[in-house]
């Protein structure tokens, strides 16, 4: 099986994993290693369910080159993010309510808890072209411009998007960013928040919270659960 297959069913399953399911929506894309386009789950089915012959290549004009499935209309996000971001080996889009209820209040994220700090000083990015679908090339285009070299990106009124290397990196950064934003929530419905961290230990806790080894235990830990969820 190649490789960016089983990346893309493993991403799909960790995302369920992590409470990310929205039914049949949302999806995760890999690169694909020969310039082909993307991988990701096809349409119709949700995170949990996805396996091998659930997943497809599509190209960046939307034909599926590769699988029997379908493919999602949001496509372009992912296309044209990894067609302007050449380090950019993983896509995440998610519609996690927790979301777009924080990206509603048009406020800053604040470094309240360890999972904020990869988004914050500098904030990540809102993308208000519109909150309808990406259904397009030039939408995509515009979201990969907003998301610039960030990693990650709200989307008011739909969710968000983030990005990594690898499937291990945006899976968690998605992860994180539902769990900064819901936190958030939970502040501001008591009445805050009113301490965060300052930039100076934001950049010191990306560093010593979220390097690459503490990312990865957070995926091989998400994938463990995962394995325990029926197809």
């Amino acid at each position: 099986m190649k490789e960016e297959i089983e990346e893309t069913v493993a991403a799909s399953r960790a995302l369920a994993a992590a409470g990310l399911s929205d039914m049949v929506w949302g999806h995760a894309s890999l690169r694909d290693s020969d310039g082909c386009g993307v991988w990701m789950k096809a349409a119709g089915w949700g995170f949990e369910e996805i396996d091998a012959d659930r997943v497809v290549l599509v190209d960046r004009g939307g034909n599926v080159a590769h699988g029997q499935g379908k493919r999602h209309i949001e496509y372009p996000i992912h296309t044209e993010i990894m067609e302007l971001r050449p380090d950019v080996g993983c896509v995440v889009h998610t519609h996690a309510p927790a979301l777009a209820a924080f990206a509603s209040l048009d406020a800053p994220l604040r470094a309240i808890s360890h999972d904020a700090t990869p988004f914050t000083d500098p904030q990540l990015p809102r993308f208000t072209d519109t909150g309808a679908l990406i259904a397009t090339q030039e939408l995509g285009q515009a979201l990969a411009r907003t998301l610039g070299d960030a990693n990650g990106c709200l989307m008011p009124q739909h969710g968000a998007v983030t990005v990594g290397p690898d499937a291990a990196t945006a899976v968690m950064y998605a992860v994180l960013l539902e769990r900064a934003c819901r936190t958030q929530l939970m502040a501001a419905a008591a009445g805050g928040p009113h301490v965060w961290s300052s930039p100076e230990e934001t950049e010191f806790k990306r560093n010593q919270v979220w390097n690459p080894a503490q990312r990865d235990a957070g995926w091989h830990y998400l994938r463990r659960v995962a394995e325990g969820i029926t197809p």
